[in-house]
């Protein structure tokens, strides 16, 4: 089976960029080791634990690629202020999308429902889907690449684009050098229901362990559910989940000030071992690394995923760009110009989202004097907050043409 594009990855990234290249000309095959099927939608059900904190730039991109009504239509928690405090200080800021004259700073959403809406729009786009299939092999064949299947089939495309995760097989198989390490943090992520609404606002309380976010969720019209993302060390997230749901629903409150009152109810909780890492090069000739295939970053401010969009919209415009002009799309210098656009905003957010945890981390008590007296006078500084809520937004910088206004 031969392609001009195989995307290898079906998750939110990969299937944004199959859609992105839709109606592009080029024959696409979409490959994922799940059943790509959109799960039944049920207004009352449980929350997934993982979710996204979607910038006013990823609702653009999914407005254009059709997908954030199949998302309105299930459920997304709007919120449009931030308020960050720290616990072992004074020092707290606020932040409004009102400062930048925008009614939102973003949505969280559950990243199910944004993959069953993308799911969605791939059904009868004329993209090629092979669900259910592992890879056994890869390797360069004359001017392209041979992808062997674990069901014996073998294809053929020129490009290959890498959208299979943190832990990418592709970016192994291909031999992608990387820079990694451990946070030595592990973070807890549920869903919980509190005594007080959450104000369509998202909480982050630093704590001597980590970073404790309370993010809001929408159920039916009720405000008091809240995603919940806890850093904090091996040794005492092991200790927090072998507690029961009232226990861990006190030490929750506990640690997050009683900021919303009593933690009322729980649901399944996940814990997740955290790493940075980050592709030497996105690009060789015949393949692009995107999304957390290039880049995994500290879960602090959930741009993760904002950054994964990015980069398919982009990558989706310099293909689309080549084409017209009738470039070959595998070649070094054309790829190269994706690499240009979105390594120096990723490496800018991985950096400062590094600085955040390490300053917040510091023991020493000048470092802790430094940030409250920095978070105190932030908060007085309003040209200071908007840009900080314009870089939330995502709509500064080298944006898509999918990711503008």
């Amino acid at each position: 089976m031969h392609a001009d594009l195989i995307i290898v990855g079906a998750g939110m990234v990969g299937s944004a960029l199959a859609l992105a290249l839709q109606d592009s000309g080029l024959d696409i095959l979409l490959l994922d080791r799940g059943p790509l099927e959109v799960a039944p939608w049920r207004p009352d059900a449980p929350f997934e634990p993982r979710v996204s904190a979607l910038s006013a730039a990823s609702q653009r991109i999914l407005e254009r690629l059709g997908a954030w009504e199949g998302i309105r239509a299930r459920r997304a928690g709007p919120y449009g202020e931030m308020r960050v405090w720290d616990g072992s200080g004074t020092g707290q800021i606020h932040f409004a999308a009102a400062s930048v004259h925008a009614e939102l700073l973003g949505h969280i959403v559950e990243n199910r429902v944004v993959q069953d809406a993308l799911l969605e729009r791939l059904a009868g786009s004329g993209i090629g889907l092979l669900p259910a299939v592992g890879l056994d092999g890869l390797r360069r064949s004359g001017d392209g690449w041979l992808v062997s299947l674990g069901d014996g089939r073998q294809l053929r495309a020129p490009l290959l684009v890498a959208a299979d995760g943190a832990n990418s097989t592709i970016r192994h198989l291909a031999g992608c050098a990387t820079r990694e390490w451990d946070y030595l943090h592990h973070a807890i992520v549920t869903s919980v229901r509190c005594a007080e609404s959450h104000r369509r606002t998202a909480w982050q309380r630093f704590t001597d362990d980590g970073p404790l976010a309370f993010l809001p969720l929408e159920r039916d019209g009720d405000r008091h559910w809240c995603s919940i993302v806890w850093s904090t060390t091996p040794e005492q997230a092991e200790r927090l989940m072998k507690l029961d749901d009232a226990a861990f629903a006190k030490a929750l409150g506990a640690a997050f000030e009683w900021r919303l009152g009593a933690v009322l109810e729980v649901d399944p909780r996940l814990c997740i071992p955290l790493r940075q890492r980050h592709a030497r090069r996105y690009v060789e000739p015949g393949l692009a690394l995107i999304g957390d295939a290039a880049h995994v970053i500290h879960p602090l401010a959930g741009q993760g995923v904002n950054l994964g969009f990015l980069d398919a919209a982009t990558l989706a415009e310099v293909l689309r760009h080549a084409h017209a002009r009738g470039e070959r799309l595998a070649e070094l210098r054309v790829l190269s110009r994706f690499e240009r656009r979105r390594m120096p905003h990723n490496l800018a957010m991985m950096a400062a989202m590094e600085g955040f945890e390490r300053l917040f981390q510091a023991d020493p008590l000048p470092l802790r004097w430094l940030r409250n007296a920095g978070l105190k006078w932030m908060d007085e500084l309003p040209a200071g907050k908007a840009l900080f809520v314009r870089q939330a937004l995502g709509l500064s910088g080298d944006l898509p043409e999918l990711a503008r206004a």
